[in-house]
């Protein structure tokens, strides 16, 4: 596995032409198992200024660059304040995720607001994200048989799971638990081989044990204490009030 240099990553993200709210590493290198070639997901919020949202010509919403590091590509999406907090207050657990990652590239004051925003943000609704992950990742696996799609579909299931019965983002596969005994082999061995394919269970098996767990996200569902709707929306518009009018 390939060290993350945050030195190095903090001086990609910095070039950025509008002020980072923040950028934090997602993908692979969050969930658990990255392999020796995997690529660096970094993921974030960019600050549009007044004179970008308030005119006929306005600022783009989202910034998207890919480009090789040290043999590594590095991949870089961030969003304008204003649409991810939109994105926030819907059902999208993935930027749940980037705002409350460990991995932490560039911070701000407004950031770590924002983690403290995260719970107010989450409902049960959060499981229709990941059930509909999962199954997009099933479905890969059907088509290529590789390691990463089904690490994917059982991590995706595992947090959505997880999220329902506790009310916690839990991106690492490490730490989640539920998931079948062979789930550390699997990821040994994609630590060796991004697009490597499956040795060791059987097609049969893995098909039951994914199922398992596609029953079990419906059931925690259905049992969760997790409110309908999220009670961040006056705070998120708060506080991007706040940084638009710091950022003329």
């Amino acid at each position: 596995m390939r060290t993350l240099d945050y030195t190095e990553l903090r001086g990609i993200v910095e070039d950025q032409p509008y002020n980072l709210f923040f950028a934090t590493v997602s993908g692979a290198h969050l969930y658990g198992f990255p392999s020796k070639d995997s690529d660096v997901d970094l993921r974030g919020v960019h600050v549009l200024p007044v004179g970008e949202v308030v005119g006929l010509q306005t600022g783009p919403e989202t910034l998207d660059r890919t480009w090789f590091q040290n043999e590594a590509e590095v991949d870089l999406v961030t969003h304008d304040l204003a649409k991810f907090l939109r994105l926030m207050l819907r059902r999208n657990g993935y930027v749940l995720e980037q705002v409350l990652s460990p991995l932490v590239v560039v911070t701000s004051p407004g950031h770590e607001e924002l983690v403290t925003l995260a719970d107010a943000c989450i409902t049960k609704w959060h499981a229709h994200h990941y059930r509909g992950f999962g199954k997009t990742q099933w479905e890969l696996f059907g088509k290529t048989r590789e390691l990463k799609p089904l690490l994917y579909t059982f991590r995706v299931l595992l947090t959505g799971i997880h999220l329902m019965r506790t009310g916690e983002v839990q991106a690492d596969l490490r730490e989640l638990v539920g998931g079948p005994a062979y789930l550390p082999e699997l990821m040994a061995a994609k630590a060796e081989v991004e697009h490597g394919p499956v040795e060791g269970p059987s097609a049969e098996v893995v098909e039951r044990d994914v199922v398992r767990l596609q029953v079990l996200l419906d059931e925690a569902e259905a049992a969760s204490r997790l409110p309908e709707v999220p009670s961040a929306a006056p705070a998120l518009n708060d506080l991007l009030v706040r940084t638009r009018l710091a950022a003329r």
